[in-house]
Order: structure tokens, then C-alpha cells, then sequence
């Protein structure tokens, strides 16, 4: 169970399971914050007129919620479905899962160190939430340089540790840049020309090629760096089209 120390902040996306429901409210335990709990009034469970909470929440349901207001000395939350919008919903589920997947990740570390998972986030964990945000933040940056979690002043007891087991788990996810390309020659051997053309690209720059309809070719490479390698991209076929003979080209980049 991913975990975040102390209370959630105002205004925070959390997610939540329903433990009990009233006809004006529903009690609601907060999945990453241990011991927490919540309240979701009737008036903030649906942006609809609700005659009956039941209808829109349902019992042992999980949601992602927005936090109202806390006191943390009566230890009181109050939160809110309807503030929550769909994208919000999204990228909170997105985010949760990837805290999941850190948690694997400390779990390693864990055992590397022979303690406990709880003892690991006492020890580290909690350190990289608060200096990252997210705890799978502080493995990518480690994925990229290790440097990273130096200028974040991580205990450097756990900096080789982190970026080797992030170099071990963390695939990092490719990314397809395309172009349409229109090529034409205007001489008798201009298939041969095309053809030569193209395998030229893939030869040179590793860049795939598929035929739509004459005279338009699909054009692509996978990066795990597209804000680079697109301008590289177009730098590279620009560079080829001006040294065509006998006919002409164009591109343009496809949208991903």
C-alpha cells in the first residue's frame, strides 16, 4: 500500500475507499495516508441535484477525491467527488499506479538493506516524496543521472542503490516521431531513385519507411527523447531532400 506521512494538503487529489455510508455523507478511508480518514457530504458527492448519496457512491468503492478542508487537531477531512474532473481523475489514477510501481521499487531497497518496508520509508522514501513530489519521480531522475538526487541532497547511502535498481526496473517508454513524405523524380529511373532514396534513410539514420500511395511514404524512429530527436528528425531529412537530383520533396510531421 503506497504511503505519504502526516495529512494531505488542501486542495489535493486523493484516493479514497468508502467504509460507510449515511444518507447525508459517506466515511471515507484515505488509501495513501494510514490511520485517515474522511467525509464526503451529500452536497459535494455529485455535481447533480442528489436525492439519495447511494445512487453515486457505493460501499468498498475506490474514487479519487479532492481535498475541502482539514483539522488536523480533531483529525477531520473534508472531501469532494464533484470537484474532481475527469482529467484530474485520470492522471491521479496514472499517478498512484506509478507510486505503486516505486513502492516495488523501495521494496527492493528493502530487502538491500535488510529492514523493513515501513523502516524503508522512514528512512528514504517519504525523503524522496517530499523532495520529488512522487516517489517514482525520484527513480526516473535517478534512471536519467544520478547527479539529480545529489543536487536534491538524498542521503548519498542511498544514491548508488536508487539508480541502480532504477537502471534494473525502469524501461523507459519510446516514442514514435512521424512524417509524410512526398517524394518525386522526374526521370525515367525514378522508382530506382525513390527506392534508393529510402533505403538510404533507413540505412543512415535508422529511420523506418512505409508506402501509403504514390507519392506519399510514412517516415519514422522511435526516441526516448522526442523534445531532441524531433528537431534531429527534421534536421536529417532536410539535410537529404536538398541533395536530391531531377525531382523534389516535402515533409511534414505528423502529430502524435
Amino acid at each position: 500500500m503506497v504511503k505519504r506521512k502526516g495529512f494531505p494538503a488542501s486542495g489535493e487529489k486523493v484516493i479514497v475507499t468508502t467504509v460507510r455510508i449515511t444518507p447525508y455523507s459517506a466515511l471515507c478511508k484515505l488509501e495513501e495516508y494510514p490511520g485517515k480518514e474522511g467525509m464526503i457530504h451529500v452536497s459535494e458527492s455529485s455535481g447533480k441535484w442528489v436525492r439519495d448519496i447511494r445512487k453515486f457512491i457505493k460501499p468498498n468503492k475506490t474514487y479519487v477525491a479532492k481535498v475541502l478542508r482539514i483539522d488536523e487537531e480533531k483529525g477531520h477531512i473534508n472531501l469532494s467527488l464533484k470537484r474532481v474532473s475527469k482529467k484530474e481523475n485520470e492522471r491521479k489514477i496514472q499517478e498512484y499506479k506509478k507510486e505503486q510501481r516505486a513502492e516495488k521499487l523501495l521494496e527492493i531497497i528493502a530487502k538491500k538493506k535488510k529492514i523493513s518496508l515501513d523502516q524503508a520509508y522512514e528512512k528514504i522514501g517519504y525523503e524522496l516524496q517530499e523532495k520529488f513530489g512522487e516517489m517514482f519521480r525520484a527513480f526516473e531522475a535517478a534512471f536519467k543521472s544520478p547527479e539529480i538526487l545529489e543536487r536534491r541532497e538524498i542521503k548519498k547511502e542511498y544514491i548508488d542503490l536508487i539508480y541502480k535498481i532504477a537502471k534494473e526496473n525502469i524501461i523507459q517508454k519510446k516514442i514514435k516521431i512521424k512524417a509524410v513524405l512526398n517524394l518525386r523524380y522526374f526521370t525515367g529511373d525514378g522508382i530506382e531513385k525513390i527506392k534508393d532514396f529510402l533505403q538510404n534513410l533507413n540505412k543512415k539514420y535508422k529511420m523506418n519507411v512505409k508506402y501509403i500511395s504514390a507519392p506519399k511514404y510514412e517516415i519514422s524512429i522511435e526516441t526516448d527523447n522526442p523534445k531532441i530527436m524531433q528537431k534531429q528528425f527534421e534536421n536529417q531529412l532536410n539535410s537529404e531532400i536538398k541533395n536530391i537530383k531531377n525531382g523534389e520533396a516535402n515533409f511534414e510531421i505528423k502529430e502524435k
